[in-house]
């Protein structure tokens, strides 16, 4: 869980906390991980109220066909958007890493491919993603997800230890190092959600414990939660603190190529991507066969079917574009703001006894989950659609 928390979102932390300012952007990372370890919780209390065992079968249980049909286009479409992202960073940092070992690699014939952003993606996509993605059971990747995390855990310590030592022309405005608020909230808040949703794959880790309870699983919860939230703050603060202004949506694009220990850091969190992503095609895979196939047996074919054409088209997006932070808006702000906020609560409102009047301590604060996941999304939405829609939003192509 932690792993799945601790992926390509962290990295935008930085970012979020520049686009809401820095006393905002804290106050938001500290609030929204509240929420998000409650949230997360209560999905599998919504399961054992409804009788389900899936996310997709609790909202058919509480809203029909059509909460079927709803959840299962957001759960496929934040895991597809991580998938990109992941593919994004992929491409922003194993070439780095390989230029700064072999620098006149560019100019070896043929061998110059190893530089080459497009061909390392592939690569990395294919010959480690691809493998993984096979798997049919989720707890196959706990080691490798072990091994991701303590990556993460290097990236961190990574951009503390550097982030003082840049050149003065890579550091941003000192004036606006403790901003207290700055236009982009709304922009900063599906960032932050996209960091810390691992919603749509919760009732997965649930079901991988050796004894599924909710205790057990409340254990997990804040611990993986509380380990993400420290980890994240450190990011936040220890990078936003010298670029501010320039903070990129991507931290270590800040830094330059030739910075050894960033590199360190750019080599690990490029692997925790190979075994990140995979955690994504599982959430994808898990959508198709639950939404269209919910009453057939498991399908060899169908199954290197779908991981081969979903792994494929992320892969194709993350060839083509380079702008990690507009994709963690779009996703975070549409998709991780309705499985975070608006569907659990608005299901144990719908699972809960309906005689309890609604300013309850059980109801209220489902209600204002819901109420303010709807303002975030309706907000998000029309600023990335501004964003189409205007100059602001030229497309950072990597053709």
């Amino acid at each position: 869980m932690a792993n799945s928390i601790l992926g390509a979102g962290i990295m935008g932390l930085p970012y979020a906390v520049s686009q809401a300012g820095f006393v905002t952007g804290l106050i938001l990372l500290v609030a929204l991980c509240g929420v998000t370890d409650w949230t997360i919780r209560l999905i599998v209390v919504n399961a054992k109220l409804s009788g389900r065992s899936s996310y997709i079968e609790i909202m058919n249980s509480c809203f029909g066909p059509s909460g079927r049909a709803a959840v299962s286009f957001f759960q496929f479409a934040f895991a597809f958007g991580g998938m990109c992202a992941f593919g994004i960073i992929i491409g922003d940092t194993i070439p780095h890493v390989i230029r700064s070992i072999f620098p006149k690699l560019y100019s070896i014939p043929v061998l110059s491919i190893f530089a080459n952003r497009k061909f390392i993606i592939a690569l990395c996509t294919i010959g480690v993603s691809y493998p993984l993605s096979l798997h049919r059971d989720i707890h196959k990747l706990a080691r490798a997800s072990g091994l991701a995390l303590i990556g993460m855990l290097i990236i961190v310590t990574s951009v503390i230890i550097e982030g003082p030592h840049v050149p003065p022309e890579l550091k941003g405005d000192p004036n606006k190092r403790f901003s207290i608020i700055s236009p982009g909230v709304f922009q900063a808040i599906g960032v932050i959600s996209f960091a810390f949703v691992c919603h749509h794959n919760s009732l997965l880790i649930y079901g991988s414990l050796k004894t599924p309870t909710l205790d057990r699983f409340a254990k997990v919860t804040h611990i993986s939660t509380a380990v993400s939230l420290v980890a994240c703050v450190t990011m936040a603060i220890s990078a936003f603190v010298v670029f501010t202004d320039k903070t990129q949506g991507n931290i270590l694009n800040n830094f330059s190529s030739s910075d050894t220990l960033i590199n360190v850091a750019r080599f690990c969190f490029g692997l925790n991507m190979f075994t990140t992503l995979p955690l994504e095609l599982f959430v994808c895979r898990e959508v198709i066969e639950q939404y269209f196939f919910s009453h057939e047996s498991f399908n060899q074919q169908r199954h290197i079917f779908f991981t081969t054409t979903i792994l494929f088209a992320s892969m194709l997006i993350s060839l083509v574009t380079c702008d990690l932070g507009v994709m963690l808006e779009i996703t975070g702000g549409l998709s991780a703001t309705t499985l975070a906020f608006i569907f659990p609560a608005a299901c144990y409102l719908k699972l809960t006894d309906s005689q309890t009047p609604w300013h309850s301590r059980a109801k209220l604060p489902a209600i204002v989950c819901v109420a303010f996941g709807i303002v975030v999304m309706a907000i998000s939405l029309f600023l990335a659609l501004s964003k189409v829609w205007t100059s602001e939003g030229d497309a950072k192509l990597c053709m």
